[in-house]
């Protein structure tokens, strides 16, 4: 079962103590004192006064991410007190493993770190690292792209020896997750959401009941969602809950994917395997030269936002366009001659041409919606019209008609831009029908001035759930999520206190945006 090594790295002896005590009422397996941290001598016995689990003693020097600023010749006298001492293990660099020998029961993790990137020479470093004497051997190099997760993962392949093998940096966060399928023997995690020490790290606490850890084994499947930026998606937490919720072994990983690495990420990510993806900006349209589908709404708009691994290929879907005529239908008032609700004949303004937009139009234009398309691009606009025979309108046009329903897809009115607004309130009459695809905050500018001219209002949460639900069914041959659990977690993730702990989480890397 894999574990977690839960780090602590504070300036004042006292707050170790406190957190090594907040940690073991965690039940963590193993700890790492960051002793480089402290900004007076290590008191390693009293440290070790306090141990209730394995202890790590770690001095990382400057060049290798630490804040050790004195000697080398003390930094290692340090490490091998440690070793003396009855430290459990002792993390040394590879360059400097054989000047602090083994002593009584103390085990040895041999690591290297690269700052810069992925070495050319990975393979032949890794397997010099083995031949030092180590218990366990760690190697943690910075990702410049999501591909080159594949690639220090495949180390854990032809280890000899107990492994850490992951990447820094957002590229390299998955890595820290898959790690476990690979037989490596634990994971680093922060105890503390404010004291993240290394780039893409994640906290104890996103470890266990975001992506659940300790349940990965070498028989988890793994999906996930590819996008740039990626950081925000609310994507893995209403997948891997309710994974969990239905006793699924699978994983859902967020993958920061450039458009430029995209080819090879998905020749990778077949070979690893990864079973499927979701598919968020700026890959809805690049997709579909990568896959072959029968949906109907792919073929018409060349956008996808969903992928299925086969034995052959990746088979392509969109749940963005169902989705929003699910949403809007929930919201639409009854024909009262035909008793029914239908967009049918209905004046449609969709703001936006983008992915999602894509998807939307043609479902409306399935729907029998008469629709209209601005962008800030009339260039996109009129594209995306000609795809879905809809009529492409400047921006400046937008409130030169009378409709219906507008969409709102783009990103206007996304935290932290939150008082924009892709339709302006003076447009906005009674009985319109809103809906808006942007999910944080749910209630954006352009939700909240429609509920207060008595819109009918579709939120971007309602539609995110939608397209999520369909996506799940795809991933597990048709099983529904618990009823109403995708949208309660939504909900809970943005209410203040949560908010305030995810932008603590993601530290500024991004925030909401239209479906995934």
């Amino acid at each position: 079962m894999a574990k977690l090594c839960g780090v602590i790295a504070r300036k004042r002896h006292v707050k170790v103590l406190e957190e090594m005590a907040a940690a073991h009422r965690l039940g963590l397996d193993l700890l790492e004192i960051r002793l480089d941290f402290l900004n007076r001598e290590p008191r390693l016995k009293e440290i070790l006064a306090h141990r209730k689990c394995p202890l790590i003693a770690t001095i990382r020097r400057k060049k290798d991410g630490g804040l050790f600023s004195g000697s080398e010749e003390k930094r290692r006298a340090l490490l091998r007190a440690a070793v003396a001492e009855g430290f459990d293990y002792v993390d040394v660099e590879s360059d400097v493993a054989l000047t602090v020998p083994r002593y009584g029961d103390a085990k040895r993790i041999v690591s290297h770190h690269d700052f810069s990137g992925v070495p050319e020479n990975l393979e032949g470093l890794f397997t010099d690292l083995q031949d030092l004497d180590a218990d366990v051997v760690k190697i943690a190099v910075k990702a410049t792209k999501a591909s080159d997760c594949f690639r220090v993962l495949s180390l854990l392949h032809r280890a000899k020896k107990p492994t850490l093998a992951f990447c820094l940096g957002e590229y390299g966060l998955a890595t820290r997750l898959l790690g476990a399928k690979l037989g490596a023997p634990f994971a680093y995690a922060a105890v503390n959401v404010m004291r993240i020490v290394a780039p893409g790290m994640l906290t104890v606490d996103d470890m266990r009941h975001l992506y659940f850890y300790d349940k990965i084994d070498a028989a988890t499947q793994v999906y996930g969602v590819i996008g740039d930026p990626i950081s925000h998606s609310l994507s893995p937490l209403v997948h891997n809950v309710c994974f969990r919720q239905l006793g699924l072994n699978k994983l859902y990983v967020p993958f920061r994917v450039s458009s430029e690495d995209l080819p090879r990420f998905l020749e990778r990510a077949t070979e690893f395997p990864v079973f499927g993806l979701s598919v968020t900006i700026p890959h809805k349209e690049a997709v579909a030269a990568h896959g072959k589908s029968d949906d109907l709404i792919v073929k018409a708009t060349g956008s996808a936002n969903t992928m299925v691994r086969t034995n052959s290929h990746w088979r392509l879907y969109n749940t963005d366009g169902p989705a929003a005529v699910a949403a809007l239908l929930e919201v639409l008032p009854i024909d009262p001659e035909s008793g029914l609700k239908s967009l049918a004949d209905r004046k449609v303004l969709l703001v936006g041409a983008g992915g999602a937009a894509a998807g939307i139009a043609a479902s409306l234009k399935e729907e029998g919606a008469s629709v209209s398309i601005t962008s800030r691009t009339l260039d996109n606009a009129r594209a995306l019209a000609g795809k879905v025979g809809c009529r492409a309108l400047e921006w400046e046009q937008r409130y030169a008609g009378i409709y219906d329903v507008v969409v709102n897809a783009t990103p206007l009115g996304m935290h932290p831009n939150v008082n924009e607004s892709a339709y302006h309130q003076s447009a906005l009459r009674e009985g319109m029908v809103i809906l808006d695809v942007v999910y944080n905050p749910e209630n954006t500018l352009l939700v909240s001035e429609a509920k207060t001219r008595g819109c009918r209002v579709a939120t971007g949460v309602d539609m995110f759930v939608r397209q999520a639900e369909a996506q799940f069914a795809l991933f597990t041959d048709g099983k529904s999520p618990p009823g109403g659990l995708m949208a309660d977690l939504v909900r809970e993730e943005f209410s203040p206190a949560r908010s305030m702990l995810r932008q603590a989480r993601i530290r500024g890397n991004g925030t909401g945006s239209p479906a995934t």
